[in-house]
């Protein structure tokens, strides 16, 4: 897990969760999540799309915006509001 200061001086935490077998790529992001204050946003990359992910986010109120990057990996960017 890697932290960025943006030049708004917004925390962005990046999660690189590649590589790893359900379930855990979504425990691992969930508890990041859990770490981040108000306003602070959590970038995930998974391999796959996180379609279980995107019901909690939208059940805790998070903002979520997806990409498929080029490598067919999912860059998820997720704020805490």
């Amino acid at each position: 897990m890697r932290n960025h200061l943006n030049l708004i001086g917004v925390i962005t935490v990046i999660l690189d969760n590649r590589g790893l077998e359900p379930p855990q790529p979504m425990m691992r992001t969930l508890t990041a999540l859990a770490k981040l204050q108000s306003g602070e946003t959590l970038t995930i990359i998974n391999d796959r799309r996180p379609m279980f992910l995107y019901e909690q986010l939208d059940e805790l109120g998070y903002k979520h915006e997806t990409i498929e990057r080029e490598d067919g990996s999912f860059q998820i960017t997720i704020t805490k509001g």
